[in-house]
């Protein structure tokens, strides 16, 4: 995708709270630090229109709306919808039969008019809807960033605003842009990784929900416990009711993951039974609003979309109350070609961790992308899990860097497993990446 390049209509910069407003057709705020810049435009549904690690945006923009303010109805000739990309917030379960079920997009209100925005902290914004009276809510998010790392923390409410109790969930929907970004068509090597539940609803672990059954964009890893979408221009999609909190979206033609994180709760109720969906754009055809449906084969009107999407449980609401959803984006570089197998609040492994041993050293391997910068070091533990040594092996660690090791490391007696811990700048241990027994 082209490089954004915002045109200024007035001679002057607007800074607060580590955030740049540049005033033009629209009003496009931007939240960043030294590795991510985000991009929000409350004008067009409160959307966070791009997001970047370094040079590398992730969201799919398109590029014959930018900068074009949106009607006062919010939706486009004939109530056509104007899908600006990005990360926007919905509601679900989505439907056309009852008054129970969302029947957008278009969404005049929650999806297509301005939103109301206000700075509460740091690189901490709020941007808040107008009152739906179709869904009986009003819609918010805080969206906060951090410095040193990839970590952008998403607080996404819903207030019901009738007269009367309202049911819903929430639905954090983001388009990423699975194009070729070296050549023509789509990007050949572009994946999503979900795990699967072992006591799924679904008899084959996930509900394919629009397009044909056996598309072979679907493609379920059982001995893993791994659901893998590969986007192959087919349209489709499918619901996980995956328990594990995490998605992961790749772009392992240029090696980069984009992942949401949220906290799974069992034994309550999910629209569509699902907390991941996933959509793909491409040719084919879908049943929705009563009707089949034929995908064009012109990339303007079906461009290389690719969607990750994150929902929370119901919440009934009566009137005044409300609720939040919280989840957390994370992105990282990662070695091209590779894929996702597991995913903690540090990082990514893409290849397991191994360890040989060989005399008096161990040989270690693997694959990593980490969302912190700072250092990696390996932990050695004994047989009851006791830490008895640790040391750093790679001094300086970056998400804009993948990891690939081998390295060579001493062998200590009485070592059972060992572990790699990510520590951030002021050397304190962030977490666990990876570990294995010996």
């Amino acid at each position: 995708m082209r490089k954004i390049i915002l045109a200024l209509s007035m001679a002057f910069t607007v800074l607060f709270s580590g955030c740049q407003s540049n005033p033009q057709d629209w009003s496009t705020v931007h939240m960043d630090n030294e590795l991510i810049d985000l991009q929000l435009v409350p004008e067009i549904g409160g959307r966070v229109l791009q997001y970047k690690l370094g040079d590398y945006g992730f969201f799919l923009v398109n590029e014959d709306l930018y900068g074009k303010k949106p009607p006062v109805s919010g939706v486009g000739p004939d109530d056509a919808w104007l899908n600006y990309g990005g990360d926007k917030l919905w509601l679900a379960p989505q439907g056309w039969d009852n008054d129970q079920q969302w029947p957008g997009p278009p969404d005049p209100v929650l999806d297509g008019q301005p939103y109301a925005m206000e700075t509460i902290g740091p690189k901490e914004i709020r941007l808040t809807s107008r009152k739906d009276q179709r869904s009986g809510v009003q819609l918010s998010r805080v969206i906060k960033m951090y410095d040193g790392t990839s970590r952008v923390d998403i607080a996404a409410t819903m207030k019901n605003i009738d007269t009367k109790s309202r049911r819903w969930g929430i639905w954090g929907h983001t388009q990423f842009n699975a194009g070729n970004r070296h050549g023509k068509g789509h990007n050949e090597n572009y994946w999503a990784y979900c795990p699967l539940n072992k006591n799924s609803i679904f008899p084959k672990g996930y509900s394919v929900q629009y397009g044909l059954v056996n598309n072979m964009s679907f493609k379920p890893d059982y001995d893993n416990s791994m659901m893998k979408v590969h986007y192959q221009r087919r349209v489709g999609k499918i619901g996980i009711d995956s328990p594990a909190g995490w998605v992961a979206t790749v772009d392992a033609t240029d090696g980069y993951v984009f992942v949401h994180r949220f906290e799974y709760e069992p034994g309550k109720p999910y629209p569509d039974n699902s907390s991941v969906e996933i959509w793909m754009n491409g040719l084919g055809e879908f049943v929705a609003w009563g009707r089949v449906n034929k995908m064009p084969e012109d990339i303007k009107d079906n461009p290389y979309n690719f969607e990750s999407e994150v929902i929370s449980p119901y919440a009934n609401l009566k009137p005044g109350e409300e609720y939040t959803y919280k989840y957390k984006w994370y992105t990282a570089k990662i070695p091209t070609g590779t894929g996702v197998r597991d995913c903690s609040d540090v990082g990514v492994v893409c290849e397991d961790l191994a360890a040989v041993r060989n005399g008096k050293s161990l040989k270690i391997t693997g694959k990593f992308g980490v969302f912190y910068e700072g250092s990696l070091s390996i932990h050695y533990a004994d047989s009851d899990g006791k830490n008895i040594h640790a040391e750093t092996i790679i001094p300086k660690v970056s998400p804009l860097k993948e990891i690939v090791l081998p390295n060579t490391i001493q062998a200590i007696d009485n070592t059972s497993s060992v572990s790699l811990n990510l520590y951030d700048k002021t050397g304190r241990d962030l977490g666990q990446l990876a570990r294995v027994s010996l």
